[in-house]
């Protein structure tokens, strides 16, 4: 019905422009070629003989079909177990999409406003410090912030936390205090994360950070159950996402891909201490969730199709709008592309220099694992493996192969 009110005025658009008229049809038309696409098949077959990854899960979904999907390798070289299709993947920080999501339902029944400063409902959140010197960590000195962290600062990634994750003095010193040291649960590694100095005022960077973490601890403050519970009633049982947890069963941990990395000879091995599997009580928002490059597939289907899915309205198209445009007011420096509210967004092909269509989002998680969504395209497409040194390399090749085998 929405489409039809506007055939008048398309069909003259089109008139005056035969380029756009070209351009439309091969969005609505396209096809993926199974001949192109086998080049990307060959890509992961190659750099698993040559020892660059132990195997992979590929998935690839056109017009709401599955196109493509198959293991490749292995999952666990020491043991020399073959790799198969349900195969479950630590997907890191492909759990911040995820909980983003669920915290914007969230937002739709009303329980905040997105310019809502997090001190009206963590009011430890009202005194912070920003780092003088983050090279210099602690020890660099401290001065009173002069903004309030607003949810929309947290969902962007511009609310001055840290991760802990990359190079520095104070990352440093924030991951030995948020991760190497034991963490009751969400709110635990929350009050410790206000604790530590941040990189800058709110809203003045976009700076990768545990954020997340924060949304994790609104869920359950808004919803009146763990985070776990929450994303499991309202998120994977709907959904049908029988993998997806932050605990595996029995049954489940037979199926996990272990974790690997390389020698100092660039000899492929496993890592020596793997993902706990059960026992988790911190159910972050910024990692923690363990899925299957199925299970992720419907996740993302549920929004291409608009927040639906198994005929429940998960989001409305228009919070899934606000999510999928940039919200950094251009501080994400990433050429051609944008942030949102739990993804990134390619705006300007000619500046990304990539791939793509405008308009697409994604995410990785730290272990390589990799998804984007083209909503001009119909298109969704899963990398995943278990490589402990993060490339993006493998994201890339991914945008690259499947893009190529559009016709």
């Amino acid at each position: 019905m929405f489409r039809s009110q506007f055939i008048p005025l398309v069909f003259a658009a089109f008139l005056l422009s035969p380029t756009a008229f070209s351009q439309t049809i091969l969005q609505e038309n396209s096809t993926i070629s199974v001949e192109r696409l086998s080049r990307y098949d060959q890509f992961i077959d190659q750099n698993i003989q040559n020892g660059m990854i132990p195997g992979a899960v590929v998935m690839i979904l056109k017009n709401g079909e599955v196109v493509h999907q198959k293991a490749f390798g292995r999952s666990d070289i020491a043991n020399n177990e073959p790799m198969v299709k349900d195969q479950i993947f630590y997907i890191q920080s492909m759990t911040k999409p995820i909980v983003t999501v669920a915290f914007m339902m969230l937002y739709e029944e009303g329980h905040f406003q997105l310019n809502d400063p997090v001190e009206k409902y963590l009011p430890w959140f009202k005194e912070y410090k920003i780092s003088l010197d983050p090279s210099k960590g602690i020890a660099g000195g401290t001065k009173p912030a002069q903004k309030k962290i607003t949810i929309a600062n947290l969902l962007s990634h511009t609310a001055g936390f840290s991760h802990g994750i990359a190079a520095g003095k104070l990352e440093e010193e924030i991951r030995t205090a948020m991760y190497a040291s034991p963490q009751e649960n969400i709110e635990s590694r929350v009050r410790t994360l206000i604790s530590q100095p941040m990189i800058g005022e709110p809203g003045e960077q976009w700076y990768y950070s545990a954020s997340p973490d924060v949304l994790s601890l609104l869920i359950e403050k808004f919803s009146g159950m763990s985070s776990a519970a929450f994303l499991q009633q309202r998120l994977f049982d709907p959904l049908e996402m029988k993998d997806t947890g932050y605990n595996l069963t029995e049954d489940q941990k037979s199926r996990m891909v272990q974790v690997h990395t390389k020698d100092e000879n660039g000899k492929l091995m496993l890592v020596d201490r793997q993902t706990p599997t059960e026992g988790n009580k911190v159910f972050g928002g910024t990692h923690g969730l363990f899925s299957t490059a199925e299970d992720y597939s419907k996740f993302t289907q549920m929004l291409l199709n608009g927040g639906e899915s198994h005929g429940i309205q998960f989001l409305s198209p228009k919070t899934i709008e606000i999510m999928t445009i940039d919200q950094t007011n251009g501080l994400y420096r990433d050429p051609g592309h944008g942030f949102g509210f739990g993804f990134a967004v390619l705006e300007d092909l000619a500046d990304a220099k990539s791939l793509g269509s405008e308009g697409q989002y994604f995410w990785s998680g730290a272990y390589c694992t990799f998804f984007f969504v083209d909503p001009k395209e119909n298109l969704i497409s899963i990398f995943m493996t278990q490589m402990a040194t993060y490339d993006n390399y493998w994201g890339e090749k991914m945008r690259q192969f499947v893009y190529q085998a559009i016709e």
